[in-house]
């Protein structure tokens, strides 16, 4: 998945972000609401983590105008502010959870799988797709009853077609999906992981159909 992370502490972002992209995920850092700004209008992301105290501005105004704009992107809060009346305000405010500084980073860890689930509606991390079952958390892929170990960057891939089956994405759209800002890739990369999941899937009655000059789409019969 794809976090974006909000926080001007640059030690505290690199350990999130460590611990982060250890779990497999693509995480693009702002350090302020203005570069937050940026972000939020060249790509999309399936969580965002928000600190409160920024040096352009408070953290809630980002918040407020998120949801005033519909958008449903999940939002963290990490704060230090320990008063129920904070932590109520800012659920109300549209905030999906909270975490109060300092914290535990397996529980944020976990608070993020919680948060990422809930707003999918689902309980389980565990997809199914025709005969196809995949746990992006354990990264495991069950195909006709074979169970394969995937690498990162092909769980992450496959983890965003099977969110949105029968949905085109264009290569340029899935470079924003897999990689941070600051990595250096070109669209070939996004053919070499699409041929490795259709070695994966073959077999089985779910595959990735190439739609010319638009992209790829995750279908099954």
């Amino acid at each position: 998945m794809k976090f974006l992370l909000i926080e001007d502490n640059r030690e505290l972002a690199q350990a999130i972000s460590t611990r982060m992209e250890l779990d497999g995920h693509v995480i693009d850092q702002a350090e302020s609401l203005a570069q937050a700004d940026q972000f939020i209008g060249a790509a999309d992301y399936d969580l965002i983590l928000l600190d409160i105290m920024l040096p352009d501005g408070d953290g809630r105004d980002f918040l407020s105008r998120h949801r005033a704009m519909q958008k449903n992107t999940p939002v963290i809060v990490l704060t230090a502010r320990s008063q129920v009346s904070d932590r109520v305000s800012m659920l109300d405010l549209g905030a999906d959870d909270y975490i109060t500084k300092p914290f535990d980073h397996a529980e944020l860890q976990a608070r993020c799988r919680a948060v990422v689930r809930r707003n999918s509606g689902s309980s389980t991390t565990v997809t199914r797709i025709g005969d196809v079952e995949f746990d992006p958390v354990a990264g495991h892929l069950c195909v006709a009853g074979r169970t394969l170990s995937l690498r990162n960057r092909e769980l992450r891939l496959l983890e965003v077609l099977v969110n949105s089956p029968g949905q085109i994405f264009s290569k340029q759209k899935l470079v924003d999906r897999l990689f941070s800002s600051d990595d250096d890739v070109s669209e070939n990369a996004i053919e070499v992981y699409i041929a490795r999941l259709r070695k994966h899937l073959e077999g089985s009655n779910v595959s990735i159909t190439t739609i010319r000059g638009l992209g790829y789409r995750l279908d099954h019969e």
